[in-house]
């Protein structure tokens, strides 16, 4: 497995992600200049509630630059044992500990990208090949790390 293709994948992804809010944003601020009137009160909470959405905007576009952020930190060595940025096969399945962007194609195969903090990756943290966990009364076997 290419984890630095995988790696790209993933920052094309947020890349995406980040332009969508900031074009968000900028359409929610010229709608909330539209609006500007002599009009009175009813047009002062139209604005505030334009602005409550671009405050809800700017937040989820906040997580999705720290999840750049995290993710251009790993490393896209090959890792003994499951800690942040591991890909790693279970007999479930095929799971990237990066962040939470849900799932890829890479090479026909579907990958979970998972964050560190999620109970699965804490379940997994730390085993090696052959060492099995339990997650929702599920076993699964680490079947190879990368």
């Amino acid at each position: 497995m290419n984890k630095k293709e995988i790696l790209q994948i993933l920052k094309d992804k947020i890349s995406i992600k980040i332009q969508t809010f900031e074009n968000l944003i900028a359409e929610t601020r010229a709608s909330s200049n539209d609006t500007k009137s002599s009009m009175g009160d009813k047009y002062e909470t139209g604005r505030e509630m334009l602005q409550q959405e671009i405050n809800n905007i700017q937040r989820q576009l906040n997580e999705v630059l720290n999840q750049l952020t995290f993710i251009q930190k790993l490393s896209t060595e090959t890792c003994s044992k499951v800690q942040n940025g591991a890909l790693v096969k279970t007999d479930k399945g095929l799971f990237y500990i990066s962040a939470s962007l849900g799932e890829i194609i890479f090479d026909d195969k579907k990958i979970m990208t998972i964050s560190g903090e999620s109970p699965l990756a804490k379940e997994m943290f730390g085993k090696k090949e052959s060492e099995t966990f339990i997650i929702n009364t599920v076993n699964q076997t680490v079947e190879k790390i990368w």
